[in-house]
């Protein structure tokens, strides 16, 4: 039988997770075009959820935390999808 998840570590893994994708990309597309902005906003989004999650974890709201910090992470991998982003660690992206 497989144990439950257990909150506070899947908190910090999922923070850890996204704070070392925020350093660990670079963006693709060339200044002033189209994608650059997209990449601008996705990479935007992704740091704003970062913040947010550990302005959650200083209120004690660890579940809010959880999904601002998955969230923050998908609008990086989508980035990656796009090909908005360039990465080579598969560990941190779904590349």
């Amino acid at each position: 039988m497989t144990q439950p998840a257990v909150l506070d570590e899947k908190v910090n893994r999922y923070e850890n997770l996204l704070r070392k994708a925020l350093e660990a990309f670079e963006v693709a597309p060339q200044d002033n075009s189209h994608l650059r902005r997209v990449a601008d906003d996705f990479s935007t989004m992704a740091q704003a959820y970062y913040d947010d999650g550990r302005f959650f974890l200083e209120q004690g709201d660890p579940v809010n935390a959880l999904a601002c910090f998955s969230y923050g992470h998908a609008w990086l991998d989508a980035g990656v999808k796009l090909g908005v982003f360039k990465v080579s660690d598969d560990k941190l992206f779904t590349i």
